[in-house]
């Protein structure tokens, strides 16, 4: 789980190509952004690499709550879940392009990385009815000919503010990370906890593209 908050030569060499790869705030292989207005109390959380047969449950959360979220979903668990993928977008939560297989991009083909988005758009509208504008790299890491094929997809990269760490942190320390520093995600176990804390502090949750483009 990802936040968007609106709030020597061989070693130098190294360092840049390490930014423009990874750097959350690096839009040099391709557009990207890692957060919305500084002057709005919103967030947009986001959720990468479903659906899930989980997904069903986060979306009660999130129902309950009434927080929009925007998921970053892959070709082939839209494939494997369809129901569940046509269920976030009837939820009216946002749907990103993850890739199809989830595979890393860096060291690939232009042509292997088209694919792999190319794949995943074509089934998550198909699916869904919805044509994703968004695009999160997995891992976070980006290569060389995504601007062009992100171009071509009409596809803007999101990175994120703060990363949940929810693949290796019990729901009890991201609560407690969350309550000391509001800018920091939440896995499942702790979603149902931390929406109504951030929201008592005044943050709305809506979806990426809402956050980066508000109409009030």
């Amino acid at each position: 789980m990802r936040w968007l908050v609106s709030g020597g030569a061989v070693c130098a060499a190294g360092g840049l190509m390490a930014y423009a790869v990874r750097g959350r705030s690096s839009a040099w292989l391709a557009p990207s952004v890692y957060h919305g207005s500084r002057a709005r109390r919103s967030i947009a959380l986001t959720f990468d690499d479903g659906p899930s047969e989980g997904t069903g449950r986060l979306l009660d959360i999130l129902g309950r709550l009434q927080a929009r979220a925007t998921f970053f979903v892959c070709g082939m668990n839209v494939k494997r879940l369809p129901a569940v993928a046509r269920a976030v977008a009837e939820a009216g939560h946002e749907i990103g392009n993850h890739g199809y297989s989830h595979a890393a991009l860096y060291l690939r083909s232009r042509r292997f990385i088209s694919e792999e988005l190319g794949a995943a758009q074509s089934i998550i509208a198909e699916t869904t009815g919805r044509t994703p504008a968004l695009f999160r790299a997995p891992f976070g890491v980006r290569w060389f000919g995504l601007r062009e094929i992100q171009r071509r997809l009409n596809l803007l990269g999101v990175m994120w503010t703060v990363i949940g760490l929810d693949w290796k942190l019990t729901a009890g320390r991201i609560a407690r990370r969350v309550e000391a520093n509001p800018d920091i995600g939440a896995t499942l176990e702790a979603v149902g906890r931390l929406i109504p804390a951030l929201q008592s502090r005044g943050f709305r949750f809506e979806t990426v593209s809402q956050l980066l483009c508000p109409t009030n």
